[in-house]
C-alpha cells in the first residue's frame, strides 16, 4: 500500500494553475508507476497521468497538454502540474500506484469555478 497523503488542492478559475503534492508512506521506487486520479461527482474514477519508476509519462486525452506528472523518488514524492485548468477538471484529486492499490488517501479537492 501506498497511504498516501494528498495536497495542494483549491478553488482556481478556469484557465488557472495549481500544483498538486503527494507524500506516500514508503519507497515509491520500489512500487514502480505511480499515478494520479481523478474523480467527479456522479463519476468513476478515473487515472489522469501516470508516471514509470523512470519518469516515462501518459496521459488522459482530456488533461495532456495541460497536466504534467513528475516524481521525486528519494522523497518518496508526486507531483501534478494542472496548467489552463477548465470546469470540467473540477474533482477529487488522489494518487496511487498503477493500477491501485485498494488503500486510497484522504484527497484532495480542486475546483475551477469562476
Amino acid at each position: 500500500q501506498v497511504q498516501p497523503v494528498e495536497s495542494g488542492g483549491g478553488l482556481v478559475q478556469p484557465g488557472g494553475s495549481l500544483r498538486l503534492s503527494c507524500a506516500a508512506s514508503r519507497s515509491i521506487f520500489s512500487i514502480g508507476d505511480m499515478g494520479w486520479y481523478r474523480q467527479a461527482p456522479g463519476k468513476q474514477r478515473e487515472l489522469v497521468a501516470s508516471i514509470t519508476r523512470y519518469g516515462s509519462t501518459n496521459y488522459a486525452d482530456s488533461v495532456k497538454g495541460r497536466f504534467t506528472i513528475s516524481r521525486d523518488n528519494p522523497k518518496n514524492m508526486i507531483y501534478l502540474q494542472m496548467n489552463s485548468l477548465k470546469l470540467e477538471d473540477t474533482a477529487v484529486y488522489d494518487c496511487n500506484a498503477a493500477p491501485p492499490f485498494s488503500t486510497w488517501g484522504q484527497g484532495t479537492q480542486v475546483t475551477v469555478s469562476s
